[in-house]
């Protein structure tokens, strides 16, 4: 009837509570989820294809969208008007003047919408601008 002193843990498995983990991976999917759309900068345009695409300068450049229907963004921000869009251009390069122009202008565009919004940059004191295009993909 007396318990020998090795008999007391002889059935009791020990394992590991993996629910914690699983909520910790939810979570930063959940945040990996929501922050990677913001990563994007400027609108999503389809931009034209070019042979010669290089990587251009390095630094953090003011994008400068221009989508199909011929809204123009700075960053994503949208303006309607042009006057508008040169006060903001404007005070952009003022804060930074050593700051480049990337301009990613939708392939569906004419030559004069584009060359309206780069006079527009030029008048607002653009000293450099950089065209986004997408490489030409070789056969």
């Amino acid at each position: 009837m007396g318990l020998s002193a090795g008999s007391g843990r002889s059935g009791v498995k020990s394992e590991i509570n993996v629910t914690p983990l699983v909520d910790v991976v939810l979570v930063l999917l959940i945040i990996f989820m929501v922050v990677t759309p913001m990563m994007q900068r400027g609108r999503d345009v389809k931009l034209p294809s070019a042979s010669n695409a290089s990587e251009g300068s390095r630094g953090d450049p003011l994008v400068l969208s221009v989508s199909a229907d011929r809204g123009t963004y700075v960053e994503s921000e949208r303006f309607m008007d042009d006057a508008e869009l040169r006060t903001r251009l404007a005070h952009e390069l003022r804060a930074r003047p050593e700051r480049k122009l990337l301009l990613k202008a939708d392939r569906e565009l004419s030559c004069g919408d584009i060359r309206r919004v780069v006079e527009l940059a030029q008048a607002s004191g653009a000293r450099g601008m950089a065209f986004g295009v997408d490489p030409l993909q070789t056969r």
